[in-house]
């Protein structure tokens, strides 16, 4: 199981959000570039990056903070907020993303996620972020009536290579991780699942790993980590 060091980007810093509320934001870093050179030589295999900005605009807003996050680092990177596009997604990959996460356009235009899905294999994620089992697009400011469960489930033939599931109400809080709804999506599809959203310490990554069985290959983690809540060698010792 992998660990996901979170980088989330509001003009140009590094931040982390309340509950998915845009007005309530901490900053821990203005320097992106140099969180992500910290999170690498701490032992970490991946990194996860959120343009927020980009979430709610519908386009890529942080370019200049995830150019200098790729070049900053070896390890993979994978990408999320406000790619709606082909032109976008072939675009970050080219500038050297591994994995491309796609959350609006999963629900307002999946045709375009299972075109990405075919013409880059192993490099499309879907990403479902939740209130209350419900699908939230936008930047989390629209909440859907399709349950999240349905959504993983209409891409289980479409060769994405992760479902990314966020529990928004947990995400940034503190308050631990929703294990069983996780665990209850993975269960219904095939599809291997990254579990986001309240994690709060070490016991929360050993209750992820004992769902492990359920399809849950990763867990991202924020807040948790800035705050020191969690120490980075031991967590991924946790989850190995």
């Amino acid at each position: 199981m992998i660990l996901y060091p979170a980088i989330d980007l509001k003009n140009g810093c590094c931040v982390r959000l309340l509950k998915g509320d845009l007005d309530k934001e901490t900053v821990f870093n203005d320097c992106p570039a140099d969180q992500a050179a910290v999170f690498q030589a701490q032992g970490f295999q991946w990194l996860h990056v959120v343009d927020l900005s980009g979430a709610v605009e519908g386009r890529s807003v942080n370019w200049s903070s995830i150019e200098d996050i790729l070049d900053a680092v070896t390890i993979p990177v994978q990408l999320g907020g406000g790619i709606r596009n082909m032109a976008d997604i072939e675009m970050w990959l080219g500038r050297g993303v591994t994995r491309i996460i796609l959350g609006t356009i999963a629900l307002t235009d999946p045709d375009i996620v299972k075109q990405a899905a075919r013409a880059f294999p192993g490099r499309i994620a879907v990403g479902i972020d939740a209130r209350d089992g419900r699908v939230a697009i936008g930047g989390w400011l629209e909440t859907s009536d399709v349950a999240a469960i349905d959504l993983a489930k209409a891409f289980e033939d479409a060769g994405v290579s992760a479902i990314i599931y966020t529990d928004i109400d947990r995400d940034g809080a503190l308050q631990g991780l929703n294990v069983l709804a996780t665990a209850e999506l993975a269960r219904s599809v095939a599809t291997p699942v990254i579990a986001s959203g309240g994690v709060a310490g070490i016991d929360d990554l050993r209750a992820l790993k004992q769902a492990e069985e359920s399809g849950i290959e990763g867990v991202i983690c924020g807040r948790a980590l800035y705050e020191g809540k969690i120490e980075p060698k031991q967590a991924c010792a946790v989850l190995e």
